[in-house]
C-alpha cells in the first residue's frame, strides 16, 4: 500500500510536480539547454554523469523545498545513484520532503491511427519491486496522441490502464500520462475524446486503488475539472507541451485543481555556467511561478 502521509500530501497538498525525468533519448537535447554540447562528454556514461550533477544542483538547490514542490520523477538510472550520501529517492523524501516518482516508459512506438503507444516494458514488475524498495511512491508512463482519432486513442487509454493495473498491485500510484500533441489540428477535439475514453475505463477499473492522470494543458479552460473529482483519480496533473513557461502557467492558471508537471519548462534558463546564487534565484523565480499557477 502506498505511504499514508506521502498519498495525503498527494492528493491533498499544494504546490506541483517536478518533472526530472529526462532518458536516453531526451538527455542531449537537456544538456545542450543546460549549457552542455556533444563535445563535453565521450559516451553514454559520461552523458548520463552530467545530467545527474545537473539534476544533484537542482534537488539540493535551497529553492528546491516541499514547500511548493509536492514531488518529483526521477529516471530509472537514477535510482542507483545518490545525493549527499542517500538514494537520490530517500533524499528527496526522507531530506526534502518531496514524494519521489518513477519514470517507467521505454519510450513509443511508432505513430499509427494517430497515436504513438507505449513500448513494451520488459521485466515490468521487476522494475516495480524494485522502484518499491527503493522508496518509489508512484509511477509515470508516457504515450502521444497526434489527433482526434477514437480508435487509436482508445489503444492508448487501454495500454494505460493495463500498465496502472501492474502499478497498483506493486503498491504504487501510477501517472497515466496520454499526451495530447500541442500542435494538433484538432487539439480540443482529441481531449474530449480522451476525456470520455478515460473516464469510461475509470469506471472500469478494478478494486479501490487510485490512479493520477498527466495531461496536456487543456484546449478549454476548466476542461477536466470532472476527471479531477473523478472518485478513483488522486490528482490530475499537466505538462508543459512545449509551451514556453509563461504560456504554460497563464494557461494552467485557468484550469483550477490543474497542476504543473513540468519539465523544460522548470528548468528553462537554467545553465552550467551560473554561479550558484544566479543558478538559484533563477530555479526559485521558476519555481514560484508554476506553484502560483498550480495553486490559482
Amino acid at each position: 500500500m502506498p505511504d499514508a502521509t506521502q498519498t495525503t500530501r498527494f492528493e491533498t497538498g499544494q504546490g506541483f510536480i517536478a518533472a526530472l525525468d529526462q532518458s536516453g533519448g531526451s538527455t542531449p537535447k537537456a544538456l545542450a539547454h543546460y549549457g552542455i554540447d556533444e563535445s563535453q562528454y565521450a559516451n553514454e556514461a559520461e552523458m548520463f554523469d552530467l545530467i545527474h550533477a545537473a539534476r544533484t544542483r537542482v534537488i539540493t538547490s535551497p529553492a528546491f523545498t516541499s514547500e511548493r514542490i509536492l514531488g518529483a520523477i526521477l529516471f530509472e538510472g537514477t535510482l542507483d545513484r545518490e545525493i549527499e550520501g542517500h538514494a537520490v529517492a530517500e533524499h528527496l523524501w526522507a531530506i526534502k520532503g518531496i514524494i519521489p516518482f518513477l519514470k517507467i516508459d521505454k519510450g513509443l512506438q511508432a505513430q499509427r491511427d494517430a497515436v504513438q503507444p507505449m513500448r513494451e516494458i520488459p521485466d515490468l514488475d521487476a522494475l516495480l519491486h524494485r522502484a518499491a524498495e527503493r522508496g518509489i511512491f508512484g509511477t509515470k508512463e508516457r504515450s502521444v496522441i497526434h489527433a482526434a482519432n477514437p480508435a487509436g486513442i482508445e489503444v492508448i487509454v487501454t495500454q494505460q490502464f493495463r500498465i496502472a493495473e501492474h502499478v497498483l498491485a506493486a503498491g504504487l500510484v501510477p501517472i497515466l500520462e496520454p499526451e495530447v500533441d500541442i500542435h494538433a489540428a484538432d487539439k480540443a477535439e482529441a481531449e474530449e475524446v480522451l476525456k470520455a475514453e478515460l473516464l469510461r475505463q475509470l469506471d472500469g477499473l478494478a478494486g479501490d486503488g487510485k490512479v493520477a492522470i498527466k495531461v496536456t494543458i487543456p484546449t478549454v479552460d476548466g476542461f477536466y475539472t470532472d476527471l479531477i473529482a473523478h472518485p478513483r483519480v488522486a490528482r490530475v496533473v499537466a505538462l508543459s507541451g512545449g509551451y514556453a513557461r509563461d504560456e504554460a502557467n497563464l494557461r494552467l492558471a485557468r484550469s483550477p485543481g490543474l497542476i504543473a508537471s513540468f519539465s523544460r519548462a522548470l528548468l528553462d534558463r537554467l545553465t552550467a555556467q551560473q554561479s550558484e546564487d544566479e543558478f538559484d534565484r533563477t530555479l526559485d523565480a521558476s519555481i514560484e511561478s508554476i506553484y502560483r499557477a498550480s495553486i490559482t
